[in-house]
């Protein structure tokens, strides 16, 4: 059910914004470990984000997925680190990823219910196992040495 849930959501997304735009954040913790989520909808571990609203600005859809998913307030501005397109998902998508450093947030309690089963501060360059592919490339990117790529997890095949 989850995977035609997800289908559906994507050919909404497709109709109604023919160019999609996302927005996710590397946010750290005291000890250096970023928050990553597992949605209850699709596989695999996350940086936590979502879909920037017709209007919204990214700074904005930035903040209120933030504290929907990871109880995560910002307190500063955080860094934005890349533009990244995201067209293995479907054409024409693409992705800001931020870096929120410790310090420029606070806790809050999550408002969204049912997204996420499950979060865990993870060491960023050895993340879960099933990490996304995405996730684990721009993770090596800003935490290690690997050059950026403008692909969020590679070209379209």
């Amino acid at each position: 059910m989850a995977t035609l849930r997800t289908r559906l959501f994507h050919t909404y997304a497709r109709l109604r914004r023919p160019m999609t735009l996302g927005v996710r954040a590397a946010v750290e913790n005291e000890a250096g470990r970023v928050f990553l989520v597992r949605h209850t909808y699709v596989k695999g571990w996350y940086m936590p984000g979502g879909g920037v609203e017709r209007g919204e600005p990214a700074i904005e859809a930035l903040s209120r997925e933030l504290v929907e998913e990871a109880g995560v307030k910002l307190t500063g501005l955080p860094q934005l680190v890349g533009f990244y397109s995201n067209h293995h998902v479907f054409r024409n998508d693409h992705v800001l990823l931020y870096r929120v450093r410790h310090g420029s947030w606070t806790e809050t309690p999550p408002t969204s219910f049912g997204e996420i089963a499950e979060t865990v501060w993870a060491d960023p360059l050895d993340p879960p196992e099933d990490a996304t592919p995405g996730t684990v490339k721009r993770l090596a990117e800003i935490y290690g040495n690997e050059p950026a790529s403008p692909y969020w997890a590679g070209p379209k095949s």
